[in-house]
C-alpha cells in the first residue's frame, strides 16, 4: 500500500458532535487492529457543542475534507525528474531513447517549471540547424560541444559558452583559412599542423581537432597564450560537423508560453476534457507551490487510485462529501433510516436502530477486543449525550443509556455536568452569522421527487432559543434562495418544555407540517409538541405526508 495514502473516516456535511466524534474514535480503533492507516476527517465547520467536546477531551480538529473528487493526486504520476535547460539536444533525445518518453520538462535550480520540449521539438531543431551562427545564438558550452563530440578539453574552460563567431570547416589551406576565419569562430580542423596554427592565429575561440589526432604542445601553448580552446574528438570532420548541432543547449528551443500544467489537485473531469482538446502527449504536472512534480499522460488516467472512505453517522447521498461518487466506499457505520446511496461495489454495512452511532461504535471495540482509553471514551460518551439529548430524545434506548453510564466510568467524568456544559457551548450564539446557527446541524433530504432541508437547534436557555428565532426565521427565505431545495425547516428545539416550534420556507412547506402533525401556527412558527427528535420524529412523519400527497 502507498504510505502516503491514508483511509478517511468522514461523517456527513455540517457535521454535528455524533458525526465528529464517530469518526475519531472509528479511525482510532480501525489503526488498532488493521494494517492500513487511517485517518478522521470533517466534511463542514464545527458548532461549538463540538469544538468544546473536543477541547476538553484533548483532540484536535479533524482535517477538513469538503470534496473528494477524484483529482491529479489521485492517478499515477509519472516522476520524470526535470532536467535543466543547459542539457543539449544529443543529451536531451538520448534521456527520451533511454526513458520511453517523448517530452521532457526543464525546471530551475529552485525546481519550478521553466518550459517542456518534445521529441517533435528535437527533430525540428535538428532540421533547422542550417547556416553557421546558431552555437553563438544559443550560447552553447563548450561542455555540451565535448560531450556530443565525445571529445576530450584539451584547454579552456568547460563552463566557457560560444558568444560570438561562426562555425568554420578548417580544411583548406592557409591562405583561404586566412581569408575564412575571424575573431571568434569555432574551427573543426584535422591532424594539419599549419591549419590549427592558422585557426589560432586568426583569433579563433575554439579549434575542434578532429579523428582523435595527436595535438602538439606548441599547439596547445599557443592556444592557452591566445585563450583559444581545444576539443579533441574521434569523429571525423564530416560527421563532427554534422553533430556539433546537437550541443545546442534545450533551452534555446524549448515551449515556454502558453504552456498547459496541471496541479495536483486539479479535477479529473476537467483535465480530461482539457487532454481532449490538444494533441499533446505528456502534460507536466505542479504542486500547489507551482514546482514541478512529474509528467502525466491519458494513459495515466486509466489508473485512478479513488480515494478510500468510511462513512459513519450517515448513509444518504445527499448528506455525503462532495464527490463521493468518485470515492471507493468501503464501509458505512449508521443508526439512521436507509437512505438513497448507491456504491459502486459490496461494502460492509452496520446499521443498528440505536440512538447513535457513538453506541455502535462502543459495541465494535468490545468485539475487536480493544480496550477504550478514556479521552475516547469521553468523546464517545459526548455523542450519546447530544444525539439522545441526554437521554430524553425518543431515539435513546436503554443500549444507549447503558452504554454512557460505561462510557462514563471509563471517561471519569459526571454525566450531568458533561451534558450541562455541552449544551451551554452549543446554544451560546454570540458571534454567530443567522446562517451559521441555521446550517450548524443541518441535513438534506429527497423523497417524491422534493428535495428539502432541514436544520435544528437545541436550546435550554429560553434568551438563546428566543433570539436564534429571531435570527434564522429572517434568513430562512435566503437560504431557501440560495439552494436548489423546495423546501427548507428548521427545528427550534426546547429541551426543558420538549417541543419543538418549526420555522420553515417554500411552497407548501407550512401546509406540509400542518398536514404531517395537524399542527398549530403560533406567530410565524408552528409548535410540535413532544417532539424533538429530527430523526425519528420529524423526519418520518414529513415522508409519510409527502406519499399521502401523490
Amino acid at each position: 500500500m502507498d504510505a502516503e495514502r491514508k483511509i478517511g473516516v468522514i461523517g456527513h456535511k455540517n457535521p454535528d458532535t455524533d458525526s465528529i466524534c464517530s469518526a475519531i474514535a472509528y479511525a482510532y480503533l480501525k489503526n488498532q487492529t488493521g494494517d492500513s492507516r487511517y485517518e478522521p476527517l470533517r466534511a463542514g465547520s464545527l458548532g461549538g457543542e463540538t469544538k468544546y467536546v473536543l477541547g476538553r477531551f484533548g483532540f484536535p480538529k479533524p482535517e477538513v475534507c469538503l470534496d473528494v473528487r477524484a483529482r491529479v493526486r489521485d492517478i499515477d504520476i509519472r516522476r520524470m525528474p526535470g532536467v535543466s535547460g543547459d542539457m543539449s539536444v544529443r543529451q536531451a533525445w538520448e534521456t527520451m531513447r533511454d526513458q520511453n518518453i517523448s517530452t521532457l520538462s526543464i525546471v530551475d535550480e529552485a525546481g519550478y517549471l521553466q518550459g517542456i520540449i518534445s521529441l517533435r521539438d528535437l527533430a525540428m531543431a535538428n532540421m533547422d540547424a542550417q547556416g553557421t551562427q546558431f552555437l553563438a545564438s544559443s550560447k552553447t558550452s563548450y561542455r555540451n560541444i565535448m560531450e556530443t563530440l565525445s571529445g576530450t578539453l584539451l584547454t579552456g574552460d568547460p563552463q566557457g559558452r560560444v558568444t560570438a563567431g561562426k562555425i568554420v570547416i578548417g580544411a583548406a589551406s592557409p591562405e583561404i583559412m586566412e581569408a575564412v576565419v575571424e575573431q571568434g569562430d569555432l574551427v573543426l580542423v584535422a591532424n594539419r599542423y599549419e591549419a590549427q596554427y592558422c585557426a589560432i592565429e586568426m583569433g579563433a575561440d575554439c579549434i575542434v581537432v578532429c579523428t582523435g589526432s595527436a595535438v602538439p604542445k606548441t599547439i596547445v601553448h599557443l592556444a592557452e597564450e591566445r585563450g583559444c580552446s581545444i576539443i579533441s574528438t574521434p569523429y571525423d570532420t564530416y560527421p563532427a560537423a554534422m553533430l556539433i548541432s546537437q550541443s545546442v543547449p534545450i533551452s534555446f528551443y524549448m515551449l515556454t508560453k502558453n504552456l498547459l500544467t496541471f496541479r495536483m489537485g486539479d479535477d479529473l473531469d476537467q483535465v480530461r476534457e482539457v487532454m481532449g482538446q490538444v494533441r499533446h502527449v505528456y502534460f507536466p504536472v505542479v504542486d500547489s507551490d507551482g514546482k514541478y512534480v512529474g509528467v502525466i499522460s491519458r494513459r495515466n488516467l486509466l489508473n485512478l487510485r479513488r480515494r478510500q472512505l468510511i462513512l459513519v453517522d450517515h448513509n444518504e447521498k445527499t448528506q455525503c462529501v462532495d464527490g463521493w461518487e468518485d470515492a471507493e466506499i468501503l464501509e458505512i457505520i449508521d443508526h439512521h433510516r436507509i437512505g438513497n446511496l448507491e456504491t459502486s461495489g459490496p461494502v460492509y454495512f452496520r446499521n443498528q436502530p440505536v440512538g447513535c452511532t457513538a453506541t455502535v461504535i462502543y459495541q465494535m471495540y468490545g468485539e475487536e477486543g480493544v480496550e477504550i482509553p478514556p479521552d475516547i471514551a469521553g468523546l464517545l460518551l459526548s455523542a450519546i449525550l447530544s444525539d439522545t439529548l441526554q437521554f430524553r430524545s425518543p431515539t435513546c434506548t436503554p443500549v444507549d443509556v447503558r452504554t454512557a453510564e460505561q462510557l462514563a466510568a471509563i471517561a471519569e467524568v459526571d454525566i450531568d455536568e458533561l451534558a450541562t456544559a455541552m449544551f451551554e457551548a452549543g446554544e451560546n450564539l454570540e458571534g454567530k452569522t443567522p446562517k451559521e446557527i441555521f446550517q450548524q446541524d443541518y441535513k438534506t433530504f429527497e423523497a417524491g421527487g422534493i428535495r428539502f432541508g432541514v436544520g435544528q437547534g437545541s436550546f435550554v436557555s429560553t434568551t438563546n432559543y428566543d433570539r436564534a428565532r429571531e435570527l434564522v426565521s429572517g434568513y430562512l427565505p435566503e437560504a431557501l434562495r440560495s439552494s436548489d431545495l423546495d423546501m427548507v425547516f428548521y427545528m427550534l428545539t426546547s429541551l426543558p418544555t420538549q417541543s419543538t416550534k418549526v420555522l420553515c420556507a417554500g411552497v407548501g412547506a407550512e401546509a406540509l407540517v400542518k398536514a404531517a402533525f395537524n399542527a398549530e401556527g403560533t406567530d410565524d412558527a408552528l409548535l410540535l409538541p413532544d417532539v424533538v427528535s429530527r430523526k425519528k420524529q420529524f423526519i418520518p412523519h414529513l415522508l409519510r405526508a409527502l406519499q399521502e400527497e401523490k
